[in-house]
């Protein structure tokens, strides 16, 4: 059964200021393992809980291209957070250079936007990985967390130390929350795989289950809040909820992280009743809908922007064709067309980038991205010795107005400032065909 055990921390630390080499009584927490758990929903409850899944499964409908091209930018805030930088988060524009930087020579990027570049390509490929394998290991989970770590090998493997969040640096006896003993550490993450490796719940509770359980075991000696987040879109993917897009809803929880760790909290039952048990869960499944729901919410926000945008593109176009006399209506296998339409999914390019990518010549690649300056759909930008970018400056405006949207607590910068590091507010609105901006930020 789920229980709280008392002990007792000897400080045998020195050098270090006397708050720090305190001993005292603390309580660490053993959770009930979940393969084979009773889990009971209440009627209200499981009828929310399909009416989320089946508002996920739409963003997977006629417009989950859409979103899907721009999903991996929407986790930008995972990979900085990955990289611990302080400070102005690099800019989506400084990312997407950073990642065109990783197949072509680019001059001037930050130590940060490489970073975050880097780190972005490993939370996608790795929970990819995750999410098409038949089962999954504790040595995969290993594997993934080791990537996201990857200049801190002595973190590398599951914990053999006590850990704890909160409080002071060496000794947990101030801790807000200390995990299992590490000798249970093993134990409890053969059982969570086990879970997550079945179908025993409906694939929203499953996703919401992983989370907390890996949260409470807190496997690694750090960084297990991007390995726990990343857990959350395998699970989703893995069950066909989102097969496409990529659920922004770890950012929801960190934008409303009181309600994140009171859901987690009370997650952490320690009693025998099997009313009271029903009660926690319950308690955390409500949070975790709510952020779900709401990051439905924006991410159909994020489908109608990209809309919007491409309109404008396509009025643009047509009357810049139109004042150089070309009538002929744009070929659908054109290379324009065909830039136009990965531009959400690739809104830096360079000549050669396009001509390699559509199999084309450089003169043809060339010819299209002017085009689509002339149209003021692109704007260029040195990147080196005579080798230009063009960028898709409206798409990373958009970019960067979701995620600045994602960090406030009412999912509007002019009712609520984002609460965490985000990237400056774009300079000037982005434009629509009727001349209003798409979205407004404070």
């Amino acid at each position: 059964m789920a229980r709280w055990h008392d002990d007792f921390w000897e400080s045998d630390i020195t050098n270090v200021p006397r708050r720090e080499r305190r001993s005292g009584d603390y309580r660490w927490y053993e959770p009930d393992r979940v393969v084979g758990r009773p889990l009971v929903i209440d009627e209200r409850l499981s009828e929310r809980i399909a009416d989320v899944e089946r508002t996920l499964r739409s963003l997977d409908g006629p417009d989950g291209d859409l979103l899907s091209s721009v999903s991996r930018f929407l986790l930008r805030s995972e990979a900085i957070a990955s990289s611990r930088i302080e400070g102005v988060a690099p800019s989506a524009k400084q990312v997407a250079l950073a990642e065109l930087g990783t197949s072509e020579e680019v001059q001037g990027l930050s130590a940060q936007a490489r970073l975050v570049a880097k780190n972005l390509t490993i939370v996608h490929d790795a929970s990819g990985a995750l999410a098409e394998s038949r089962t999954i290991s504790t040595a995969d989970i290993e594997r993934l967390h080791a990537a996201l770590l990857a200049d801190e090998p002595r973190l590398h493997g599951l914990r053999t130390r006590q850990n704890w969040i909160g409080g002071a640096d060496h000794h947990p006896v101030d801790a807000d929350f200390v995990p299992p003993a590490p000798e249970l550490v093993s134990g409890l993450m053969d059982d969570l795989l086990t879970y997550l490796g079945g179908a025993a719940d409906s694939p929203l509770v499953q996703a919401a289950i992983t989370h907390a359980q890996f949260e409470t075991i807190h496997p690694f000696s750090d960084g297990n809040g991007r390995v726990g987040r990343a857990l959350i879109h395998t699970v989703l993917t893995r069950r066909g909820l989102t097969t496409r897009a990529v659920l922004p809803i770890s950012l929801v929880l960190a934008t409303r992280r009181d309600e994140y760790i009171n859901g987690l909290t009370a997650y952490r039952y320690d009693s025998a009743d099997p009313l009271v048990q029903q009660r926690a869960l319950g308690r955390w499944l409500t949070v975790f809908l709510d952020a779900a729901d709401d990051a439905a919410a924006q991410s159909r926000q994020v489908v109608a922007d990209i809309k919007a945008v491409r309109q404008e593109w396509a009025s643009r176009l047509a009357t810049y064709r139109d004042t150089q006399g070309r009538t002929r209506a744009l070929r659908s296998d054109s290379a324009t067309a065909r830039i136009l339409d990965t531009l959400p999914a690739a809104p830096v390019l360079t000549a050669r980038t396009v001509a390699r990518v559509f199999d084309v010549s450089s003169k043809a690649a060339l010819a299209a991205l002017d085009e689509l300056r002339g149209a003021d759909i692109l704007s260029t930008r040195s990147i080196g010795r005579g080798t230009r970018a063009y960028l898709a400056d409206d798409v990373l405006d958009l970019i960067t107005v979701a995620e600045r949207r994602l960090a406030s607590t009412r999912f509007d910068t002019r009712e609520s400032p984002p609460n965490r590091v985000v990237p400056s507010a774009p300079d000037k609105p982005m434009r629509t065909t009727g001349g209003a901006p798409t979205t407004r930020d404070g």
